[in-house]
């Protein structure tokens, strides 16, 4: 019986089969991919490199230091009677400091002045012998020798005189000392000794630092040039070129470090004389206006100078700036749609765009939005769009203060 059935269904399967592949072979084949159409292609924005003037500047650290800085000792020793001023208060030229007690110089001063009147009287004295012996040596009353003794004596009480008065000065002088004046204006840090101590007077080493003064306006800021720069400095001066870090009154800007831009400005002032062997760098100085207080000695600032002539240069937002492992570039879309690369070198950052040195012209667009979905030799669906800058970028200061005459 199960022959029988598969006997039956044999002839029936068989046929089942040849309808199912007559209609494989008669069903239409896939068709092949269509190529994407102007609409399918990746939009982009593209835009043309701004041009402007601009000039680069070099950047560098600075720290401020007081034109004037004085350490204020005792020049006499004695009891330190009073202090004339607050700690960190402003000072003035001459203004008092410190009283060391008078009395005993005051009594050295009389008594320096005691014997000079007596070296006076002795002088005196002499000069009325020598007019008292001319007539009596003209009669042959005395004789020369005593007559030379006489005014031997003179001489010796004139000298007399000299040392008496050198010891009254001395002695005015120590007075003076005793009143301890601000040598310079500026501002004074807090008193190291208080009244009622004694103080000490000599040399650095063994006199007592009563207190230390620098002065606010103007004030110096202190930096380090590369070698590297300096030499750049030097060329660029040697073709007439402006370079903030070679010559003497040039420009320098700075900015604290909460501040953008470079608002501040100063003349610089000093280039040292040799560069540093241990660090390759050569010390410069400017000198700023400090009007207000702001700076102070030990601060630190950005510091930039001018490192090159104006020239005409192309800038792009680095958005548009891609990156390998050796170099940077862009794409560059032609009219019909095809992406290019361009290797390009770079500069500074100039109104918030990237200076391109070389590698693109002014004419060019470039991707700058979406660079992401562009490969060389690939077609897209440029939009253009016209770059633009922002007046309150960074690298776009307000005029900076006034430069120190």
């Amino acid at each position: 019986m199960a022959r029988s059935f598969l006997e039956r269904g044999l002839p029936g399967c068989l046929s089942l089969a040849l309808l199912l592949a007559s209609a494989g072979c008669d069903s239409p084949q896939p068709s092949q991919a269509k190529a994407p159409t102007g609409e399918q292609r990746p939009a982009v924005s593209v835009s043309q490199p701004l041009q402007r003037q601009v000039v680069e500047w070099d950047e560098y650290t600075g720290r401020f230091d007081a034109v004037e800085t004085v350490e204020v000792r005792a020049r006499v020793s004695g009891y330190l009677s009073t202090v004339h001023f607050k700690d960190g208060q402003p000072v003035k030229q001459g203004d008092m400091l410190y009283d060391i007690d008078p009395r005993p110089f005051e009594l050295t001063l009389e008594q320096a002045r005691a014997e000079l009147l007596q070296a006076q009287t002795k002088v005196d004295n002499a000069n009325l012998d020598v007019v008292r012996g001319k007539p009596l040596l003209e009669r042959r009353i005395i004789s020369e020798k005593t007559f030379d003794d006489r005014e031997n004596l003179v001489r010796e009480a004139q000298a007399q005189v000299k040392v008496a008065e050198a010891k009254v000065k001395s002695a005015e002088l120590d007075l003076s000392f005793a009143r301890v004046v601000s040598p310079i204006a500026g501002r004074i840090s807090r008193s190291m000794v208080t009244a009622g101590n004694w103080v000490s007077a000599g040399g650095v080493s063994n006199s007592t630092l009563l207190t230390t003064i620098v002065s606010q306006d103007p004030i110096h800021i202190y930096f380090d040039v590369s070698e590297n720069n300096y030499i750049k400095y030097r060329r660029l001066a040697e073709r007439g070129g402006v370079a903030g870090g070679a010559d003497l009154g040039a420009t320098v800007e700075l900015a604290l470090p909460d501040e953008r831009g470079f608002p501040h400005a100063g003349k610089l002032d000093f280039l040292d004389n040799r560069l540093d062997q241990g660090t390759g760098t050569l010390r410069a100085r400017a000198l700023i206006a400090n009007e207000t207080g702001l700076f102070s000695p030990g601060m630190f600032a950005r510091v930039r100078v001018t490192g090159t002539p104006t020239y005409a240069a192309l800038l792009l937002p680095d958005e548009a700036i891609g990156s390998d492992q050796t170099n940077k570039y862009v794409y560059v879309v032609a009219d019909d749609g095809a992406v290019a690369r361009r290797n390009i070198q770079l500069g500074p950052l100039v109104d918030g765009l990237r200076v391109v040195r070389e590698g693109l012209a002014n004419g060019d667009w470039v991707i700058t939005r979406g660079l992401h979905r562009a490969r060389p030799g690939q077609s897209v669906a440029p939009h253009r769009v016209a770059l633009t800058v922002t007046a309150s970028s960074p690298s776009n200061p307000a005029p900076p203060t006034k430069v120190p005459e």
